[in-house]
């Protein structure tokens, strides 16, 4: 099997080449770098069965050879990115998705689409079943990323429907563990970034909203599993533990045994109160479920963040 994916040297990405090429397939991973780094595939760089194109799949793309699996990842997927970022944010979840899908219909290959719980907005219902359409500002800051991927799941299920391609499509809850950005601006690597620099732990809003966080393995597991499917509807894939996130900052704080206080900012535009997958279909149709608890997660997550730290290098 030979698969593209596109942003691959992303957080999620990186890991998705590192299991295929576990099982044998051939990746060829490709990104632009704007937010992915060439340090998350590094270890790949010599291997036989990746190979690496810098490219911006917003332009057309041009793979030589057979391909049986295009894996779309490519987009900015922080606020402190897409905000930075909000047109090339449209345009890779926009273009980039036409391209990729155009490459897919091309040579015949199937076609993976990594969409986020973000479509959901700030939902009125929790949990969220992927038969939920979303409460969404359109025009809030937040929308530059949320309808990209709307717009994404759209275009994906149009060229199903149209083209024939066989398609599918994961909605990604929060996910965390290694090769995750101290500067991503997500909570997790932001309270970590802070503990370890010995700055106040910040906490927007009274940090009642919640989130579900999902590590790395896990989720990979679950994207597998739905790509060999025969689902071609959005599916969920995330931790259904719900926990606010003034808790989780103090989890985090009590983990890396921080004295920093933790203080509270405004709550940011459109900023969800909760966010938790109903996963009850990805059970259904593929049997997956979360395995890695939060507190071993957390612990493989920070002893990475702390390596990361004391590296020279550390971003």
């Amino acid at each position: 099997m030979r698969a593209v994916v596109t942003g691959g040297a992303g957080f999620l990405g990186s890991h998705l080449c590192d299991y295929l090429i576990a099982r044998d397939w051939d990746v060829l991973c490709i990104d632009n770098l704007v937010t992915g780094t060439e340090a998350n595939v590094a270890h790949l760089a010599h291997n036989s069965r990746f190979r690496m194109l810098r490219h911006d799949v917003s332009n057309y793309i041009d793979v030589p050879g057979p391909v049986d699996y295009v894996f779309h990842f490519a987009s900015p997927a922080s606020p402190v990115d897409y905000l930075k970022m909000p047109i090339q944010t449209l345009k890779v979840g926009s273009l980039g998705t036409h391209n990729s899908l155009g490459l897919a219909l091309a040579k015949k290959a199937k076609f993976f689409l990594a969409s986020t719980s973000e479509c959901y907005g700030d939902p009125d219902v929790s949990p969220q079943p992927e038969t939920y359409w979303g409460h969404v500002n359109p025009v809030g800051p937040r929308g530059v990323y949320d309808e990209a991927k709307r717009f994404a799941e759209a275009m994906t299920m149009a060229y199903h429907r149209y083209h024939g391609v066989d398609t599918h499509i994961v909605r990604i809850f929060n996910t965390y563990g290694p090769r995750m950005r101290l500067n991503d601006g997500r909570a997790l690597p932001n309270f970590v970034y802070q503990a370890l620099s010995g700055q106040p732990i910040t906490v927007y809003g009274t940090g009642k909203q919640t989130r579900s966080f999902c590590y790395v393995s896990d989720l990979i597991e679950g994207i597998y599993r739905l790509a060999l499917s025969d689902e071609h509807f959005p599916t969920n894939i995330g931790n259904p533990h719900e926990i606010t996130i003034l808790e989780f900052a103090e989890r985090i704080r009590t983990l890396l045994e921080s004295k920093m206080q933790i203080v509270f900012e405004p709550l940011p535009q459109d900023d969800p109160k909760q966010r938790c997958p109903d996963i009850s279909k990805a059970k259904r149709l593929f049997g997956w479920g979360p395995k890695v608890q939060l507190e071993e997660g957390l612990r493989l997550t920070l002893k990475y963040f702390k390596e990361l730290v004391a590296s020279p290098h550390a971003g």
